[in-house]
């Protein structure tokens, strides 16, 4: 069992890389498999603690810190693991090329949709001496564009990351420990974010920083027209059911 987990996933081709190479692997699988993903996780289901009294105590940024630093790691290692190669950089000769490239402007998105986000406002930003009115407190145009983009993107980046991962993987011809140890962390992973879900752990960024008081701008926003228009699809579905059974 051993020698076939130290076996290269093909047999027929040697594991050969050099020690850029291998570093440059570590850098991304740590960046991509582990820290990306741990970030958005933590972002999605932490915002409130499982101790904390929420609705009456909110603004905890633990969620927000591990978030921020995962994301700044991953853009660090990737930063290192490119720099690593950089001496075989150019136009992308392969599809994990492309793939690489690809992923590393998902994440220069990211950087710049943080930097543009627009401002925050709310209570706490007043207790600072800051405007009360902001993009986020008062969920603006740029806000909702914000977090539509952010979140779109992320998934996306991350998906593409570990699909070039695993394309890396093959063109490295990898040992099968190497695989067996990522499907192993990606299925705990995928695991944890569905227990969570399941739980109702998903709480919106606005509720987990200012309560779910309609005081807040933010808490009186109608429906996205999409949602009603599928509610009202559902509703006259129903309807033309009914006049057909009476």
């Amino acid at each position: 069992m051993i020698e076939w987990l130290l076996g290269p996933v093909d047999p027929s081709r040697p594991h050969e890389v050099g020690v850029a190479v291998s570093w440059h692997a570590r850098s991304m699988v740590v960046a991509w498999a582990a820290l990306a993903p741990l970030g958005v996780l933590i972002a999605r289901y932490y915002k409130v603690l499982p101790n904390q009294d929420f609705p009456k105590v909110t603004n905890n940024l633990f969620w927000w810190r591990v978030h921020l630093g995962a994301q700044i790691g991953a853009l660090v290692l990737s930063g290192v693991g490119l720099w690593l190669v950089a001496d075989v950089l150019g136009p992308p000769a392969s599809v994990h090329g492309w793939l690489g490239y690809t992923v590393l402007a998902g994440l220069m998105a990211q950087v710049l949709l943080g930097i543009f986000r627009g401002s925050k406002g709310g209570p706490t930003e007043v207790a600072k001496g800051r405007p009360l009115h902001g993009d986020h407190y008062d969920m603006t145009r740029r806000r909702l564009l914000f977090e539509r983009c952010h979140k779109s993107i992320g998934y996306a980046t991350i998906a593409l990351a570990l699909v070039t991962i695993l394309v890396g993987l093959w063109h490295a011809n990898a040992p099968r420990w190497m695989w067996t140890v990522l499907v192993i962390w990606w299925a705990g992973l995928s695991a944890w974010g569905s227990h969570m879900q399941r739980a109702g752990r998903a709480v919106k960024t606005y509720h987990a920083i200012w309560g779910i008081d309609p005081c807040h701008p933010g808490n009186c926003m109608p429906a996205r027209p999409r949602r009603m228009a599928r509610s009202r699809t559902r509703i006259n579905t129903r309807e033309s059911h009914d006049i057909r059974r009476h």
